[in-house]
C-alpha cells in the first residue's frame, strides 16, 4: 500500500472511531442532532443516485414520506412490528419511484424537475384522503417506536443502517448501473447510439433513489413518533437539493458533507430558526460563485493555492 493509501486509511479508521465513541462524550440533545444527520445522509445520497442520471428530483422528500406513511400505519393501525414495516416503506416507495418514472422518464432538465415538484405537491395532498389514518394537517402521532426512549439505540441503529446505505449506493454508483446512468446523463444520443435504453436506465435510477428515501422516512417515522405532511411537502425537498448542491455533485462524498453541515443550521441560529432558508439560499449563492465543485472541493483548492508560484517564480515549500 502506498503512503497516501495508508493515510487515506488512517483517516478513515479514526473517523470510524470517533463516529463509534460520539455518544459517549456527547449530551443527549446532540446525540438527537446526530440522529437526524444520519437520517438526511441517507436522503441527500438517494438523491444523488437520481442526479447521476441525469435529473434533479424537486419531489423527492415525498418518496421520503411514502416510505414514512406506510411504515407508520402498517405499525400502528395493523401492529405490525417496525422491523418489518421499516423496510416495507422502502419497497413502497420504491414501487411508487417506478410508477412515476414511466411517465416521466422521457422529460429532461427542468421539465422531470417541475413534473417531480407536482408529484410531490399530490403526495402531500393525498394524506388527506384517509385522514382516518395519517390525520392529515394535523399529523399522525402515536407511531411505534423501535427502541425506549433513549437516543443511543437509536443512533448505533441509523450509524449502521447509513454505513450500509452508503455502501451499497457507492458500489451501485461504481459499477456496471451506475456507469450507465452517468452515459446517459452526459449524452442521451451517444447512450442511444450505444444501445442504452435512456428511459429503462433513469427508472432503475429512481426505483434505487426512491428505496433509500423510503427507509429513510421510515426510520424517522419511528424515531420522531410523529409525522405530518409538512415533513414531506416542498421545502424539505429543496433543502435537499441545497445540501446536494452545496455539497457537491462531482463526488460520491459530495451530499454527505452537504446534509452533516447545512442540516445543523437552523439548530445552531436557535431563536432565528425562522431565518434559516435564507441563509441556506446565501450560503448556495455563494457556493455556486465561488466554490463552484461544492464544499469537497475545498481540500484540493487549499492545496492548488499552497501550491502556487510566488512574486520569485518559485513554488511555496508549503505545496508538498
Amino acid at each position: 500500500m502506498t503512503k497516501k493509501g495508508q493515510t487515506k486509511s488512517f483517516v478513515y479508521g479514526g473517523l470510524m472511531l470517533l463516529l463509534f465513541l460520539y455518544p459517549l462524550f456527547m449530551s443527549t440533545y446532540r446525540i438527537h442532532l446526530a440522529n437526524l444527520v444520519l437520517i438526511y445522509v441517507i436522503l441527500t445520497s438517494s438523491l444523488r443516485a437520481v442526479y447521476i442520471s441525469g435529473q434533479l428530483s424537486l419531489g423527492h422528500a415525498a418518496f421520503m414520506g411514502i416510505g414514512a406513511y406506510v411504515s407508520a400505519i402498517l405499525a400502528k393501525h395493523l401492529g405490525w412490528s417496525p422491523w418489518c414495516t421499516i423496510p416495507i416503506g422502502g419497497l413502497a416507495a420504491m414501487t411508487a419511484g417506478i410508477l412515476v418514472g414511466f411517465p416521466f422518464s422521457r422529460l429532461r432538465a427542468i421539465y422531470f424537475s417541475m413534473a417531480s415538484l407536482f408529484f410531490g405537491i399530490i403526495i402531500t395532498a393525498l394524506t388527506g384522503v384517509i385522514p382516518h389514518l395519517t390525520g392529515y394537517l394535523g399529523g399522525m402521532p402515536g407511531i411505534p417506536r423501535l427502541f425506549g426512549f433513549s437516543k443511543v439505540p437509536y443512533y448505533y441503529f441509523f450509524l449502521i443502517l447509513t454505513l450500509l446505505s452508503l455502501l451499497v449506493l457507492y458500489r451501485i454508483e461504481r459499477s456496471r448501473i451506475g456507469m450507465t446512468l452517468k452515459c446517459v446523463a452526459q449524452s442521451y444520443l451517444a447512450a442511444s447510439s450505444r444501445g442504452i435504453d435512456e428511459a429503462r436506465a433513469r427508472i432503475r435510477a429512481l426505483g434505487i433513489g426512491c428505496f433509500f428515501a423510503g427507509l429513510a422516512g421510515a426510520c424517522y417515522a419511528h424515531y420522531n413518533t410523529f409525522i405530518s405532511p409538512s415533513n414531506f411537502s416542498m421545502f424539505p425537498s429543496i433543502f435537499l437539493v441545497v445540501y446536494l448542491l452545496v455539497g457537491g455533485t462531482r463526488g460520491f462524498a459530495g451530499p454527505i458533507v452537504g446534509a452533516a453541515v447545512l442540516f445543523l443550521i437552523p439548530f445552531i441560529m436557535g431563536g432565528l430558526k425562522g431565518y434559516a432558508p435564507f441563509v441556506l439560499a446565501g450560503v448556495l449563492a455563494v457556493v455556486i460563485f465561488l466554490i463552484p465543485q461544492g464544499l469537497i472541493s475545498l481540500p484540493g483548492q487549499i492545496k492548488l493555492l499552497m501550491g502556487r508560484p510566488r512574486a520569485d517564480g518559485r513554488v511555496s515549500q508549503n505545496a508538498s
